[in-house]
């Protein structure tokens, strides 16, 4: 079964019908030393650093899939209310976590 990955707090025509509690997902990702060196000289002429936008985005892949696997082991429909963060660990690498609560839903009743 797919898990509803959303940033929203309710989905349409659902309700919720439990709450599960929060999960997710996190990976810690660094650039090998050739890549870091190139993104340091990028420094000195400003504008984007392809190497680690590419870093960010390989991690941030890594927890969207790590959330959802959480999510279904707790028996959830729905991950709802999902953030996304970045920190820096250490030079060079970074840590990309998500999160959000896990939810089983039910359809709407209509009145």
């Amino acid at each position: 079964m797919e898990i509803l990955v959303s940033t929203l707090e309710a989905v349409p025509g659902y309700r919720i019908a439990q709450v599960l509690g929060g999960v997710k997902g996190s990976t810690v990702r660094s650039k090998h030393l050739g890549k870091d060196l190139l993104a340091g000289l990028r420094t000195l002429v400003g504008g984007e650093l392809p190497e680690y936008t590419e870093m960010l985005q390989e991690a941030r892949e890594v927890a969207e899939a790590r959330m959802p696997e959480e999510a279904r082991r707790l028996g959830a429909h729905a991950v709802l209310g999902v953030r996304y963060a970045a920190a820096s660990v250490m030079q060079g690498a970074a840590e990309v976590p998500d999160y959000g609560t896990a939810v089983r839903l039910e359809p709407a009743r209509e009145r």
